[in-house]
């Protein structure tokens, strides 16, 4: 367990640096095509749609890989 928050911080380290050193490098995630922005008068009604999609895929596999890399040291 403390091998798997060593890792996780590392991660969310490394993410937080690339978002602090390079924060136009994400400026495309909520500007998909799909993602639905309504503009009235009063309010904005932003569903970003595609960029959850995405998001969900790049999760999935990113969780797949911590797995397959978890039971192959396990090994």
């Amino acid at each position: 367990m403390a091998k798997l928050l060593i890792i996780l911080g590392l991660i969310f380290l490394g993410l937080g640096l690339l978002l602090y050193f390079l924060p136009g490098l994400f400026g495309w995630f909520g500007k998909l095509p799909g993602d639905i922005r309504i503009v009235s008068e009063h309010s904005v009604v932003f569903i970003p749609l595609t960029s959850m999609i995405v998001l969900s895929i790049a999760l999935t596999v990113i969780i797949n890989l911590l797995g397959w890399l978890a039971s192959f040291l396990a090994q």
